[in-house]
């Protein structure tokens, strides 16, 4: 059985994740055009965070920003590769701090000034357009608490979830 691709068609989730790749991919021309190369947009949260709290483990920096420990180690490994941050022996032979290099330090107060433009920005957009994105946003908040997206998902999905097929008996001799 084959199926059309449901991706060859634009959608709703498409025009949202298209619109938030344009607007980072704006940020980092900002930051190319000051001559910061190999920095990406969702480098800045971590990296001013850590200059505001010190050395932070992974798991730590992660649950302060609000994200997952995976995406939290990807972000850092690409901050490593750039030269933006350090790691130093945790508390316990299992754990690393995440530190600032100096070029990671020296970036902060560019990314501070950015982040706070930035925000002034999307509060311009916000109050030009008739449906203002912060309005937006809390209500689909308030739906996704009243049903989360997940069940949402699994209530449309058109099968049910393969099951394994039992393992073969063994051939008798």
């Amino acid at each position: 059985m084959t199926s059309s691709d449901p991706t060859a068609a634009p959608g709703r989730w498409s025009g949202l994740f298209a619109l938030l790749t344009a607007i980072d991919a704006q940020i980092e021309s900002l930051y190319t055009e000051r001559g910061i190369r190999g920095v990406r947009p969702r480098f800045a949260y971590p990296l001013i965070r850590l200059a505001h709290t010190g050395p932070l483990t992974i798991r730590e920096l992660a649950e302060s920003l609000d994200r997952s420990h995976s995406a939290m180690s990807q972000t850092i490994a690409a901050m490593r590769r750039e030269g933006l941050v350090d790691s130093e022996p945790g508390a316990d032979a299992r754990t690393r701090r995440i530190t600032l290099t100096d070029r990671g330090r020296g970036l902060v107060p560019f990314l501070e000034a950015e982040w706070r433009a930035t925000e002034a920005a999307v509060a311009e957009l916000d109050d030009e357009v008739p449906h203002p994105l912060s309005g937006v946003v809390a209500e689909l908040e308030r739906a996704l608490a009243r049903r989360p997206m997940r069940d949402r998902i699994l209530a449309r999905l058109e099968a049910p979830p393969p099951h394994p097929a039992p393992p073969a008996a063994p051939a008798e001799q």
